[in-house]
């Protein structure tokens, strides 16, 4: 005799803190998956993933138990049996759970054992971690229910074994990082499948919080390695996915297998989706940004205009006496291109304002890096107040290079809300400047063709903020200081490891420098999508006052 049941994995977005909207939602999609026998939402579905330090408010705690009630008062209709994710509080402490919900009531609650305390993750701080899990009994099936940073460990999946589990179904908030996909399929779930023979359900959330994207990806892997279903990246979608039970074990019937996108696209997908999230739910009504000439600018304004559209984008060009022609010219054809707002506002009358200020007590002293941060404040200053009168977000463009070295001027163009290209070095820049110049998003709003002037890419870079200045004249060649800072940053390598790959030790023991004293800059930046395994502020976390240094 062969067993059957339809599970429904509902790979939604989340509002971190409208415990009412999520619950609508996910009675909405429970509504949409009719014909199956349950229905699975991702890790903290009711309150949002991370809450951060917002689940500690007992107010939080009362609302999600009023509607965790709410949710399973409608399962009395007779419709699919929910697994909803949420917060519980017992003796004092709170536990990351999912819950059973059927028939009307809440039947059943597992906690979360393992609680991931690095990186971006805190939830030590936060949680109490639960007992090793039993499976939830569900319509004489066994299901183990192990909660995102379970199955990362064989002995949590063990346990679950042993304990008679024939299916894993896992619960995820798992951010995007870069060859991530990789690790989930492979690194992780294929490890379990091999370990317990048990086929894996692992459902991911989607959308972007603050500077996390979750770029959703859910899929079924069978017993055999195989994959029965395969969900798409950064979209919400719903699949009912079809179990049969044949000679004692559980199988996922095959289904559809979206295709993942490829390096780039993936970055400059979360890059849009990170900033759609973060504009739309602070209910900005749109973003503006000063449009250099240059190719972070351009980039930029790129990333706005796909994931809010031309008409939320205001592009600035703000020139001063040492502003080229070139860089004129190509803001004004990446604005054409994109079809977006541009205005021009000249700095120079602010420039002479403050020469003149402060001449008598700057005399004696030559012109120096004073005057020419002194322009990129300007610049900070009268975007502000664009941002201040008529309400639009403020868009910094600076990259992961130039955050890195502190080769940027606080209080200038490093002023802002949010920045894209925070977690980008300069080569990826590059890289994902020629991809949009060739490809259209697929979730971009902006248009099909290049979005900026092939010179934008191929000129050498410069801040304009002196003659004849080049990024160059500073820094070593970006192809030469983006692996040293990759090693530094990401690989925590010292100084005589990086001379072993190559590099000279003079110019690396001059990056570490510039690293470590730039940190007090980083901890006034904007937040900024994450993008690799090391971005500045959640993963990295530096004293400021340090006086170590590996040479």
């Amino acid at each position: 005799m062969t067993e059957k049941i339809t599970i429904a994995l509902a790979q939604m977005t989340q509002s971190v803190g409208d415990l009412a909207a999520n619950a609508d939602a996910m009675l909405e999609w429970r509504a949409r998956a009719g014909g199956a026998d349950l229905i699975v939402y991702p890790e903290l579905q009711l309150i949002g993933y991370p809450p951060e330090d917002l689940v500690l408010k007992p107010a939080l705690v009362d609302r999600a138990n009023r509607e965790l009630d709410r949710l399973a008062q409608a399962t009395a209709d007779g419709g699919p049996a929910m697994l909803v994710g949420t917060v519980v509080a017992a003796q004092g402490v709170l536990f990351n759970v999912v819950a059973l919900l059927e028939g009307g009531a809440v039947t059943q609650i597992r906690q979360k054992r393992e609680l991931p305390n690095y990186g971006t993750f805190d939830e030590k701080r936060l949680f109490a971690p639960g007992p090793l899990p039993a499976p939830i009994d569900f319509r004489g099936i066994r299901i183990g229910v192990p909660i995102c940073e379970d199955i990362w460990f064989p002995f949590v999946t063990a346990h679950l074994k042993a304990e008679g589990a024939e299916i894993l179904i896992s619960p995820n908030g798992s951010p995007y990082e870069i060859d991530k996909d990789d690790r989930r399929i492979n690194g992780v779930a294929g490890t379990r499948v091999r370990e317990t023979g048990l086929p894996i359900a692992y459902l991911n959330r989607v959308g972007g919080q603050d500077e996390l994207v979750f770029d959703g990806a859910s899929f079924v892997m069978n017993a055999d390695l195989s994959l029965a279903h395969r969900l798409p990246e950064w979209e919400e979608a719903l699949v009912l996915t079809q179990w049969e039970k044949r000679e004692g074990r559980w199988t996922c019937l095959p289904g559809a297998c979206d295709v993942p996108d490829e390096r780039p696209a993936d970055i400059y997908h979360a890059m849009v989706l990170g900033l759609r999230d973060y504009v739309n739910r602070n209910r900005f009504p749109g973003v503006v940004l000063g449009l250099s000439g240059g190719i972070d600018s351009a980039l930029s304004a790129a990333v706005a205009v796909d994931a809010l559209g031309a008409e939320r984008v205001w592009c600035v060009m703000m020139p001063s006496r040492f502003t080229g022609q070139e860089s004129l010219d190509d803001a004004v054809e990446c604005a054409r291109l994109l079809g977006v707002r541009y205005d021009t506002i000249p700095i120079e009358p602010a420039v002479g304002a403050f020469d003149a200020m402060l001449a008598d007590t700057f005399a004696g002293h030559p012109r120096d890096l004073t005057e020419e941060n002194l322009q990129s404040r300007i610049r900070g200053v009268t975007l502000m107040a664009l941002s201040n009168k008529f309400g639009h977000m403020l868009l910094t463009t600076g990259n992961k290079s130039e955050m890195s070295v502190g080769y940027a001027t606080i209080y200038g163009d490093m002023a802002g809300g949010y920045s894209v290209l925070k977690d980008a070095y300069k080569t990826t820049v590059f890289d994902l400047s020629r991809w949009r110049n060739a490809h259209r998003p697929a979730l971009g709003l902006g248009p099909s063709g290049p979005v900026m002037p092939e010179r934008v890419i191929t000129k050498p870079p410069t801040a304009e903020l002196r003659e004849n200045q080049k990024d160059e004249d500073s820094l070593p060649p970006y192809e030469v200081l983006d692996p040293i800072l990759y090693g530094l940053v990401e690989e925590e390598l010292s100084v005589e490891q990086l001379v072993a790959r190559g590099f000279e030790r003079e110019t690396v023991a001059r990056i570490e420098r510039l690293l470590y004293v730039a940190e007090y800059k980083r901890r006034q930046s904007p937040p900024g999508v994450k993008l690799g395994t090391r971005n500045f502020g959640r993963d990295r976390r530096y004293p400021i006052t340090s006086a170590f240094r590996s040479l």
